[in-house]
């Protein structure tokens, strides 16, 4: 049965984001939208619900349809409310009087707890934000859900919650899923969309299959333009030799003839597509200078505490060497990133347990991109990072998808997503040898992910690096140390592969 249906829609702003887009959603449809920062798929949802038009071709609906739209940020409206507040107010005013049970039922089946239910929506985590919008949309019983990056924010245990949830409350209703979370793609989406300024590929097909599938359209097209365009050039060559022939002879049919041969080549050079290239987000490319130690870090017996002083877990004689990739695994809390900033510590020589060669050159990426704070617009922290220039530096900026008017502006006015990649930038600029990474692929679109990660497995590369995204850790890792519980203390310890970790964070709580 169809829910929603496109014909040949476009939606058109200063730049085309998408046209000739058509789409049919049907009942039991899990459908995922990939596509780059920027490139309309937040629009593309606004269509899909109806609060938007298109400004090509046509929207039709099943007849009474209830979409519902579960966005990625919180309403200026909704801040002030309590969670459970928040979820109410999508009830009619008679429901929400007579039916708050309802409420509880959704929150319970989302795994909320109850200590949360009252809470103000400004004093919760992004993630907890995310999941009272989910329910707020949810309660009105749509036949659709649009969603919009529902895992930014939430840790793995809810992403498997989330994860269940959509195959078991939620499994008879259509959904549209908007995320850069690949293996959240693969575990929950049955067809796949690739949202493009023109011809969009869609597959019936997961993620990983439908990315298989586009990669081998892609280079068939660049075949096929390939062709095309040797093909003109031929007529082209043709058209020279009897234009020549023509004009010596005097022959009205042999210069006909050219006219012929050069309107051909028009056509099939106007007709001809390149293969798909999008740099809209631009390239990510980390250099690293070369070292020749084979231990870069070393960290002695010691143990990691809580700013309080207690224990979070213990360190055994651990070392990093040149080409190592280390992803460290661990729930929230159990003091990931106090490690990592204990070894951040250790590359100014002063943390006594873990010692790091003087020949490593450091680059570093933290969670909130600290890294960022000291400047006020890309183009200042490209020059104060580097002696490159100023031309060269607003080449650079061009090149990790900065175009000039956002060059000068506040950092503070960029995306997550833009942030993200200036950071990169400026570690490159930086050219080090060990990187420090903590959740380096937060608000980066699935190519900024791909591309950081062909940069990280180059050779020599050496990191070490703390990631809640499966498909990132899985490409890169090439050594994993997982904290785990050993009695009533817990201990770092090194692990073959991150599996049994993701699988023991997503199992659902009892």
């Amino acid at each position: 049965m169809s829910l929603i249906s496109l014909n040949k829609t476009a939606v058109i702003f200063a730049d085309p984001l998408f046209r000739d887009l058509s789409l049919t959603l049907n009942k039991g449809d899990r459908l995922g939208v990939i596509a780059a920062n920027g490139r309309g798929k937040s629009t593309l949802l606004s269509l899909l619900s109806g609060t938007l038009d298109p400004t090509e071709g046509e929207r039709t609906t099943a007849r009474g349809l209830r979409p519902a739209l579960v966005p990625q940020h919180v309403p200026d409206d909704l801040l002030p409310l309590s969670l459970y507040d928040v979820v109410l107010g999508a009830l009619d005013t008679d429901l929400a009087e007579h039916e708050s049970w309802r409420v509880d039922v959704v929150l319970a089946d989302l795994q909320v707890p109850y200590g949360l239910w009252h809470q103000p929506m400004t004093t919760l985590s992004g993630g907890w934000q995310r999941v009272a919008l989910l329910a707020r949309a949810w309660i009105a019983e749509p036949d659709v859900l649009l969603m919009d990056e529902p895992t930014n924010h939430l840790d793995l245990q809810r992403i498997g919650i989330l994860q269940d949830w959509l195959a078991t409350v939620a499994r008879q209703v259509a959904c549209v899923i908007v995320s850069h979370d690949r293996a959240f793609l693969e575990a929950t989406c049955n067809r796949s969309l690739f949202l493009r300024p023109e011809g969009s590929p869609q597959y019936a097909l997961s993620y990983g299959a439908a990315r298989a599938a586009l990669v081998e359209h892609d280079a068939a097209q660049a075949r096929q333009f390939e062709n095309d365009m040797a093909k003109a050039g031929q007529l082209r060559r043709q058209a020279a030799k009897l234009k020549n022939t023509g004009i010596n002879s005097g022959s009205d049919l042999l210069l006909t003839k050219t006219k012929q041969l050069t309107a051909r080549a028009d056509r099939l050079e106007e007709a001809a597509r390149p293969a798909q290239q999008d740099r809209s987000a631009g390239r990510i490319r980390l250099d690293s200078s070369s070292t020749h130690n084979k231990a870069l870090v070393t960290l002695d017996p010691t143990e990691v505490l809580r700013p309080d002083g207690a224990l979070l877990f213990k360190v055994p004689q651990l070392w990093i060497n040149r080409g190592d990739r280390v992803v460290l695994l661990g729930g929230n809390g159990a003091g990931k990133t106090t490690l990592v900033r204990r070894v951040i510590t250790a590359l100014t020589g002063q943390d006594a347990q873990i010692r790091v060669v003087p020949s490593a050159v450091p680059g570093v990426s933290t969670q909130d991109l600290s890294q960022l704070a000291p400047f006020k617009t890309p183009m200042e922290a490209v020059l104060s990072s580097s002696d490159i220039g100023d031309r060269s530096a607003r080449m650079v900026l061009a090149g990790a998808g900065m175009a000039h008017q956002m060059q000068d502006r506040a950092l503070s006015t960029l995306s997550g997503g833009q942030r993200a990649r200036l950071a990169m930038l400026l570690l490159r600029l930086k050219q080090p040898n060990f990187y420090v990474l903590d959740e380096p692929t937060n608000h980066l679109d699935i190519e900024g992910q791909e591309a950081l990660e062909v940069e990280l497995q180059a050779e020599g590369t050496t990191a070490l690096i703390v990631s809640h995204d499966r498909a990132f850790v899985r490409n890169i890792g090439t050594r994993f140390w997982q904290i785990t519980p050993r009695g009533t203390t817990a201990h770092l310890q090194e692990v073959a592969d991150p599996e049994a970790f993701f699988a023991s964070q997503m199992q659902l709580e009892a």
